[in-house]
């Protein structure tokens, strides 16, 4: 439970919060949400395997390669590791595979970052709103042929955007999203955060989905952070959140939140730790002002 007398610089002391991602993409947001006073426990909900029909993926990879498309779209950090490994499938590198010439949007600042990381110049990124909606919103006149890698369970609204704006749009499933965890034998590898080791306990609780509702019934946890409107689906099937604040990372993860029914507390106005760990604050400082007791 947090302490109403923290200090300001650990405005989260006492807290307990939930993160529902995976440990090898968790390490800075863990350490940001310690520094700043929080418990952080994990309930990884979600797991990527590779996608089920490959063939049609490599078609697509082999079309960018030889200079196809005019634009890539990526739109999630998943595609960027998908894209990285189909490089190294062909004894590259992304910045070799893909030619200069293909300009490159990004949804959101962390996956630009990872794609800057491999050597990849981004043209376009939405400042403000950073999903699908604020992409279509400055996405340029008279944009090509666009190939756009996805989810399996992605929503059609940035494909039929952009082919409403004027683009030829290729789009095909690069990752197939599941419970976790997926099947060793094709799950999807992904490298810990800064190429480091993930994390590994104690510096962290592992929950089980039967330990996590236990914690929510029991109102032992005063925030959820959800990065994806699949594992705000998941949270929702735990058990009602009761005092436990739900912050979400971007637009979409909050409108499906709101469908289901779940209040949000707070969207992170960056999807950084430190935009995260400010959006739990504020959640909960919010709670506090308008009359509640800390959960």
């Amino acid at each position: 439970m947090r302490d109403k007398d923290r200090p300001r610089e650990r405005p989260l002391a006492g807290a307990r919060v939930l993160i529902t991602r995976s440990p090898e993409r968790s390490l800075a947001l863990v350490d940001a949400l310690q520094d700043a006073g929080a418990s952080a426990l994990l309930l990884p909900l979600i797991d990527f395997e590779r996608a089920p029909d490959q063939h049609s993926l490599d078609v697509a990879c082999d079309a960018l390669g030889a200079g196809a498309f005019d634009w890539l779209v990526v739109s999630s950090a998943t595609t960027v590791h998908v894209l990285t490994a189909k490089a190294a499938e062909r004894g590259l590198v992304p910045a070799q595979w893909i030619p200069a010439a293909t300009r490159i949007a990004a949804v959101g600042a962390a996956t630009r970052k990872l794609l800057e990381d491999r050597g990849l110049a981004v043209a376009l990124t939405p400042a403000d709103d950073q999903s699908a909606a604020g992409l279509l919103a400055v996405w340029p006149e008279a944009g090509g042929k666009v190939l756009l890698p996805q989810a399996d369970i992605a929503s059609p609204r940035l494909a039929e955007g952009l082919s409403a704006a004027g683009s030829t749009v290729t789009s095909v499933t690069a990752y197939r999203t599941v419970d976790y965890p997926a099947a060793a034998e094709r799950r999807l590898a992904i490298p810990a955060e800064g190429g480091g080791a993930a994390l590994q306990p104690p510096s962290y609780a592992l929950l089980t989905p039967e330990s996590a509702a236990a914690e929510l019934a029991d109102g032992r946890l005063d925030a959820v952070i959800a990065a994806s409107p699949s594992a705000a689906r998941r949270i929702h099937g735990l058990s009602p959140l009761l005092g436990c604040r739900f912050v979400a990372i971007g637009r979409s993860t909050a409108d499906q939140a709101a469908a289901l029914g779940i209040p949000v507390a707070a969207i992170a106005a960056e999807p950084s730790p430190a935009g995260l760990v400010a959006a739990v604050a504020a959640a909960l400082i919010a709670a506090e002002d308008a009359g509640g007791e800390p959960p």
